[in-house]
């Protein structure tokens, strides 16, 4: 099956965030623990520090399939972010996950 990335950047203030990335993070281990395979997190800079946003990388059957996944994400739910999803192909490399 192919791979997708959503990107995103907070257009809220993280303090604002905070109850939908909790939300956010109960649906990825809710979906984690169906099967779908995917993994969440967020950016930093090159302190270490978080950058206001993040990547989710989820494996689905179609683009249609991932961004319905996606369109159910808290932080889209609750407008926290900016986002933007797209396919990877894979050309070379060995995550594991192409």
């Amino acid at each position: 099956m192919p791979w997708f990335i959503k990107m995103e950047t907070l257009r809220v203030p993280a303090v604002e965030a905070r109850p939908h990335l909790a939300a956010h993070r109960a649906w990825v281990m809710a979906l984690r623990s169906q099967g779908i395979r995917l993994s969440s997190g967020y950016l930093v800079d090159g302190e270490g520090r978080p950058g206001g946003g993040g990547l989710l990388v989820l494996e689905a059957a179609d683009y249609s399939a991932a961004e319905a996944l996606i369109r159910q994400d808290p932080m889209l739910l609750g407008d926290c972010v900016e986002w933007r999803l797209h396919q990877w192909v894979g050309v070379v490399g060995d995550l594991g996950i192409g």
